[in-house]
């Protein structure tokens, strides 16, 4: 059996890995809740990858979801770190197993080549893959604040996988996926043919700006609840939201270019915001 700190050292290196602006963020929370956040992650990542890099991904992800099933029956695969570390989370808070149900559902849309129609559409998908997981981390990061602090979540969920969409319009092509809906590019005159030939025009931008405002009025929403969380917690989740949101202005100074290359905000902008929030004292 793997010890539960060596899963958390496991987990720790997921984030660590992909997420540099959640790694930064949560690294400001006490030890326990911390390490609660490394293996949530963990869980999260475990079914992107499955959708992005399997080699069946129906059947992975079905597996994977079989063996959550499992993890909440008490069966914990013990020599899979993951599971060994969400088992210590799930033993240490009181945990809520619907949206990570939910997450697992909302990425199988993306296991085939898909168009989303609508902007109700959008937001759902939004919904299940990132709001989600502001739900899983509720309980870790603000205990007994659930119900009150659950719309903030979900709108901050939505504002970073809008942004997310925003950023990786590019590498969401190549995988056949096209998120900006159908009913956005008709009312502003610009066609898959257009995005697929990575054009950037007046239309485009247009479109773009109009899903980055809807972004930015979720990050506005969301931390109207940022005075409900505890205060080890505060900094950390408006950190997460601060890091998060600069992404929409690198890209507009970038000119709009989405498709080539990706956008990211450099370490020492991620500092200054961080040292800014500390100062504030949130």
């Amino acid at each position: 059996m793997i010890n539960v700190n060596n899963a958390y050292s496991h987990c720790k290196t997921i984030i660590e890995t992909h997420s540099k602006t959640f790694s930064k963020a949560f690294s400001l929370l006490p030890k326990k809740q911390k390490r609660a956040v490394w293996a949530i992650y963990a869980f999260c990542r475990k079914v992107d990858d499955i959708v992005d890099e399997g080699s069946a991904p129906k059947k992975e992800l079905d597996e994977f979801e079989r063996q959550f099933h499992n993890f909440l029956q008490g069966e914990v695969p013990e020599d899979d770190p993951m599971w060994v570390a969400l088992e210590d989370v799930f033993s240490s808070f009181t945990m809520d197993p619907i949206p990570f149900q939910e997450m697992i559902d909302g990425q199988r849309k993306d296991i085939d080549p898909h168009v989303v129609e609508t902007e109700d559409e959008l937001l759902t998908y939004c919904y299940q893959v990132a709001s989600t997981v502001g739900l899983m981390l509720l309980p870790v990061l603000a205990p007994g604040k659930e119900a009150v602090l659950r719309q903030g979540a979900i709108d901050l969920g939505k504002g970073m996988q809008l942004t997310n969409i925003l950023r990786d319009i590019g590498e969401d092509l190549e995988r056949e996926r096209l998120y900006i809906p159908t009913t956005l590019l008709n009312t502003y005159g610009y066609s898959y043919e257009q995005l697929r030939e990575h054009e950037i025009n007046e239309a485009f931008i247009e479109i773009w700006e109009h899903l980055a405002m809807k972004a930015e009025m979720y990050y506005a929403r969301a931390l109207e609840t940022i005075h409900e969380y505890p205060l080890y917690s505060r900094t950390p989740v408006k950190g997460a939201a601060y890091l998060y949101k600069a992404i929409l202005p690198s890209i507009r100074d970038n000119h709009y270019q989405v498709f080539n290359e990706r956008n990211f905000v450099s370490d020492d902008v991620k500092k200054g915001i961080l040292s800014d929030i500390q100062l504030l004292k949130a």
